[in-house]
């Protein structure tokens, strides 16, 4: 990985965090974990990775799908990385670092494309090598115009033909055209997975995907209508709706499973119980999908807040004396807010290396808790991301408005990622309706003596357990406390159920990050990882402080107490934020590109 230089904050070398030691905790990623982030922190170093904000919006869809062949000539075995989530997280986390858009193609095309196609192993094989080479380019059909959340209710239909051994795929009508997939000319021809209703005799039979030709060489192929939607916010990506006309496929194209197979005469078989549990079984590869949105937003916040930081350093402003000129970072009302943020970022890796070991190591026992937890850490890590590159954008004036200056369009992306794989609310209201009784209440917490340190970490998660369980037991009477049908006990317990996935997600992460710490074996870095583990819990237990007073989980005097012990936790760190975020190895290639980074003080005229 790289090594950035930049304009430090002084510090005594004998107390200060190892760089590099903090930058293996954080890539610490299973057993390939160095290996697999220095590959794409070096792929995206290249010439062809550096920030133009001069091309157009047609010009910027074609550079992403050139840079995601550069990607795809850094990977050596194809498959291999499409069945490996840790890998494909690690691609999102680097791509996005530089260009969203060039994650998002690269998420459709291996996971949601090429995962699916690959997850089913009870068809004939099929030749993928023109996929695999990008020759052609896989795009993914799910959402409909009409059905986004609710996209089991899509109404896509692929009625099978008997007679001809085909299925017939056809839109029948404005609500279910596929909105919003990349299925533009840019880039080349393209191929999708369509998710369509399949008919039988007149019988639905749910949900399948179906593979299904779009374009060649020439242009969109017959019975395919592609319209391109409007530019929308961030990184531009060739976004259309798309529909078909009563487009032949052939047997082969629908995709099978233990969810279903079709015999040539027409009859299905299922291992899965339910239409509805066919269809999420059919696009199981959306769970992979959030952990690789949540990647993203990792990324994209940590090369904000490098941007950020390395700003604050270097732009310098009048200080207190008449001629003196002190960098932003001096200001306490700067560098608390950036280092707020570094906590958080630190935080949401560690999260995010847990949740996908605890996928790739999970059985069918636990797949519902595991499912749930990554749709948790999703929801909290893209929404943290939102607020981390909205500080950092401000963090830097006028000049982070300008998009050339690297920083414009992160909080944008965020908000991509925040929608994509599952609406976070949405998500979360599934989470918090599974765990009201679904999931254990955390133990009954201890009372406060007084006694307790603010900077003891696990006192502070002792208490974040008891707000957990505050709120799970609140949701619990909530829900038995309604009236009117389920819906109306839902809106009555919703807003407690959400504080609970909330607080036990920040728990997870809190759990994550202090496993990170004891990774450590500089003294010095251990014990800068240990301050910062306990600035993220006290900046989120600080809102919770009345509740945990009324629970006597906080004496008042802790209470009374958190301001102080906050700003003095934030002065300890304050001379290691540019070691902190210069971890995270943004490529010095990228940051070097950024103008506002390269003349942050222009000379008078």
């Amino acid at each position: 990985m790289s090594t950035n230089t930049s304009a430090h904050a002084p510090k005594d070398p004998l107390l200060a965090p190892r760089r590099g030691e903090l930058a293996s905790v954080l890539f610490l990623d299973g057993d390939t974990g160095p290996d697999l982030h220095s590959r794409w922190c070096k792929a995206i170093s290249t010439g062809l990775f550096r920030h133009r904000c001069e091309l157009s919006v047609e010009e910027r869809w074609q550079q992403s799908y050139e840079r995601l062949r550069a990607l795809n000539e850094e990977v050596h075995d194809v498959p291999d990385l499409v069945r490996d989530p840790r890998a494909l997280a690690a691609l999102h986390e680097w791509t996005s670092v530089v260009d969203g858009a060039t994650a998002t193609v690269a998420g459709i095309h291996y996971n949601l494309f090429l995962g699916s196609l690959l997850d089913d192993d009870v068809s004939p094989p099929r030749d993928l090598a023109e996929f695999a080479e990008l020759a052609v380019t896989g795009t993914f059909l799910c959402t409909e115009h009409g059905h986004g959340n609710d996209a089991a209710a899509l109404e896509t239909v692929a009625c099978y033909d008997r007679d001809r051994d085909e299925f017939v795929l056809h839109t029948p009508h404005e609500g279910a055209q596929k909105y919003m997939p990349n299925t533009s000319a840019a880039g080349g021809p393209k191929s999708a997975v369509v998710a369509a209703r399949l008919v039988v005799d007149g019988r639905d039979e749910g949900v399948f995907l179906f593979l299904t030709p779009l374009s060649d060489r020439r242009g969109t192929l017959p019975g395919v209508t592609v319209a391109m939607l409007p530019d929308r916010i961030g990184s531009p990506v060739d976004h259309c709706v798309t529909s078909f006309d009563h487009v032949r496929l052939p047997r082969t194209a629908l995709l099978q499973g233990e969810h279903g197979r079709l015999t040539v005469e027409g009859t299905l078989t299922s291992a899965v119980g339910s239409a509805r549990k066919r269809f999420l079984h059919a696009i199981r590869r959306v769970t992979v999908g959030k952990l690789c949105m949540s990647a993203s937003t990792l990324g994209g916040s940590r090369a904000a807040l490098a941007i950020a930081v390395r700003y604050a350093y270097l732009r310098r402003i009048s200080g207190p004396v008449a001629g003196e000129r002190v960098p932003l970072a001096a200001h306490r009302s700067h560098h608390a807010r950036l280092l707020a943020c570094t906590a958080t970022a630190y935080a949401m890796t560690f999260l995010h290396r847990t949740v996908t070991e605890r996928w790739i190591t999970h059985g069918p026992e636990d797949r519902e808790e595991t499912e749930r937890l990554v749709a948790m850490a999703k929801g909290w890590i893209t929404w943290q991301a939102r607020d981390i590159t909205i500080e950092s954008r401000e963090r830097c004036g006028a000049r982070a408005l300008f998009p050339v200056n690297g920083l414009a369009e992160f909080p944008a992306n965020a908000d991509g990622a925040i929608t994509a794989e599952g609406d976070n609310l949405a998500v979360w209201c599934k989470a918090g309706a599974e765990m009201i009784f679904g999931h254990a209440a955390a133990p009954e917490p201890q009372t406060a003596t007084g006694h307790e340190s603010l900077t003891d970490p696990a006192f502070l998660r002792r208490a974040l357990a008891a707000a957990e369980r505050h709120w799970h037991l609140t949701a619990r009477r909530d829900i038995r406390n309604g009236t009117g049908d389920g819906l109306g006990r839902w809106n009555h317990a919703s807003s407690a159920a959400l504080a609970l996935v909330e607080t036990h997600t920040v728990g997870q992460a809190a759990d994550a990050f202090a496993a990170a710490c004891a990774q450590a074996t500089d003294p010095s870095t251990r014990a800068t990882l240990d301050d910062l583990h306990t600035l993220f819990l006290l900046e989120r237990l600080a809102p919770l402080s009345g509740q945990l007073l009324a629970d006597h989980i906080f004496t008042a005097e802790q209470v009374r107490s958190l301001p102080d012990t906050l700003r003095e936790l934030t002065a300890r760190l304050a001379p290691h934020l540019a070691t902190l975020t210069e971890a995270f190895d943004v490529p010095e290639e990228h940051l070097a590109s950024l103008p506002m980074l390269t003349s942050v003080n222009p000379a008078p005229a």
